[in-house]
């Protein structure tokens, strides 16, 4: 999305509303998808790659840059955009956007930023919703009334919440590990797990993973029928050969 002004965020409650809407109607349609720095999620990934029927490896070379997180010391993806053509979304149209029903969770959750965390003593989740009102945006002037929840559903952020969670946790035992780069092997195995899904799963196959002997023929059995599952697995599976986490996995996914 473009970078924020400084328009403070507004929390919400549950049963908090907003106005918005956003449609070829409103005067600034199409402003927000230009001027961009999109990172691209693991799920994020996995849908755009399957909406353009290709291999993870050739949707990364095709349409994303890589670069390590300055803060994370992780590598990040972003979309490949063009200076010379103002950073526009390369997926975006005169009409909109051309992968809406594949967008990423970033395009889906605006005009909300969401934060959630989780207890350390109890495991339990929490999240929190804020209402992100740029200047530029003028989708605030007339439109539905939503809260929070209404909004996910709507959108359908749940398995984008779902697995940016899971990647959240992988990114919260990198910092546990302490600051600075992973080496390049490190790095190596993250880009494999996290962002060129189909190349994990062909490693997977061939049975040249390293640290996955806990990793059962009913497992690969399963994750091979269903994507989803795949990504948990190869997310999973980055946190123990990387942080040594467990891997936390059953039949059962």
């Amino acid at each position: 999305m473009p970078q924020p002004d400084a328009t403070p965020l507004a929390p919400l409650g549950p049963e908090d509303v907003f106005v918005f809407a956003c449609h070829p109607e409103v005067p600034c349609f199409n402003q927000c998808c230009r001027d961009l720095n999109q990172f691209l999620t693991p799920y994020d990934i996995m849908r755009l790659k399957n909406h353009f029927g290709l291999h993870s490896t050739d949707f990364l070379e095709q349409y994303t840059t890589g670069h390590m997180g300055p803060q994370t010391g992780l590598p990040v993806v972003t979309l490949k955009v063009s200076g010379a053509n103002n950073f526009i979304c390369p997926f975006v149209s005169p009409e909109g956007c051309t992968v809406y029903e594949d967008r990423p969770g970033s395009c889906r959750t605006y005009p909300l930023v969401r934060l959630a965390s989780r207890d350390r003593n109890t495991g339990l989740k929490t999240e929190r919703y804020f209402v992100l009102q740029e200047s530029h945006c003028q989708g605030f002037a007339s439109g539905k009334e939503w809260t929070a929840g209404e909004w996910v559903r709507n959108q359908g952020l749940e398995p984008f919440n779902r697995f940016n969670d899971l990647f959240m946790e992988l990114i919260g035992l990198k910092a546990a590990a302490g600051p600075g780069p992973l080496d390049l092997k490190g790095q190596q195995v993250f880009r494999l797990a996290c962002y060129d899904l189909d190349r994990f799963r062909e490693r997977l196959e061939q049975g040249t993973l390293a640290s996955c002997e806990d990793i059962g023929d009913e497992i690969i059995s399963k994750v091979q029928a269903d994507e989803t599952l795949l990504l948990h697995l190869a997310v999973r599976w980055a946190a123990h050969a990387l942080f040594n986490a467990p891997m936390e996995l059953n039949s059962e996914g």
